[in-house]
């Protein structure tokens, strides 16, 4: 019998930011190949909801949901016990979460948030790929880890500071973990989301974000979250068993255009009159202040 492509048959996964935007189409696809999935997220009315949702539309029993700050190790080995307990193991994580974290001048960035923001999109990566592999490395199974990285790891103007240098680190990291945990069978991969219309990218407006967009994509296609799902199922499935250690662009072929500097992605400013903390789609609000213009 022929297997279908993308199948992921009786695996589990962990998807961490699960409950929104790339995650919950993630989220979507990975059960829909047929694998049980443990949704993470810090926002706990919304992962909630979607499971409730997946529940009523033929996936009770195969999803759910523990609220988890991927930067606290405990929560993380917690959130990894569950899939091992419901679930009888783990094949998949895909370490998702973030949040747009510290924006601003360099000059005017407060430590404490350029911390938060490594915490959650760093270390959470970090947390993610450690434990995930240990219930890998337990179940003799191999399995495969994938990372959201962004187009704004690989060049300048591609995203606040801060943001951008986290997932540089995402993609140094895949690389040195794909490296290390190949003998035991457990593939490491990353995606470089371009612009996804997700509630944090566009922060309600949507419309804007597409004519920026519209400048330099040359692809004519809205990007969405199931255009990084998919790529996101590949990399979990076996037919991507030859495939670690990479970072797949899913773009529309943004950074090819290589016109970055010209039109710097929505909402990037080369002086941006504010500062402060971008909690994304974690139910906090933002922390923002706006800046006294500077006197010539």
């Amino acid at each position: 019998m022929t297997r279908e492509f993308g199948s992921l048959q009786d695996r589990t996964a962990v998807v961490t930011g699960g409950a929104s935007g790339i995650g919950a189409a993630t989220v979507e696809q990975f059960l829909a190949a047929g694998a049980s999935v443990v949704i993470g997220d810090m926002n706990e009315e919304a992962g909630q909801q979607l499971v409730s949702d997946l529940s009523s539309r033929g996936y009770q029993g195969k999803v759910q949901f523990q609220s988890v700050d991927v930067s606290n190790e405990a929560q993380v080995i917690n959130l990894v016990a569950l899939a091992e307990r419901e679930f009888g193991g783990l094949d998949i994580i895909f370490n998702n979460a973030g949040i747009g974290g510290a924006i601003g001048p360099i000059t005017e960035l407060e430590v404490e948030h350029w911390d938060q923001t490594f915490a959650v999109m760093t270390r959470g990566v970090f947390l993610g790929i450690k434990h995930g592999a240990r219930a890998m490395q337990r179940s003799g199974r191999g399995g495969s880890i994938i990372n959201t990285a962004s187009i704004a790891a690989l060049s300048g103007k591609g995203g606040p500071l801060a943001y951008s240098a986290t997932k540089a680190a995402v993609v140094n990291i895949t690389m040195n973990a794909a490296v290390e945990l190949a003998e035991s069978n457990i593939r490491v991969n990353a995606v470089c989301p371009g612009i996804i219309f997700t509630d944090l990218m566009h922060r309600g407006k949507a419309d804007e974000a597409e004519q920026v967009t519209k400048k330099i994509q040359p692809s004519t296609l809205r990007g969405q979250p199931e255009h990084i799902a998919s790529m996101v199922r590949f990399l979990a499935s076996d037919d991507s068993v030859f495939v670690t250690g990479t970072t797949q662009l899913v773009d529309g072929g943004y950074l090819a255009n290589g016109l970055l500097g010209v039109n710097p992605l929505p909402g990037v400013s080369n002086r941006p009159n504010y500062t402060g903390m971008n909690h994304g789609t974690t139910g906090k609000g933002n922390e923002i202040r706006f800046l006294e213009p500077k006197s010539d």
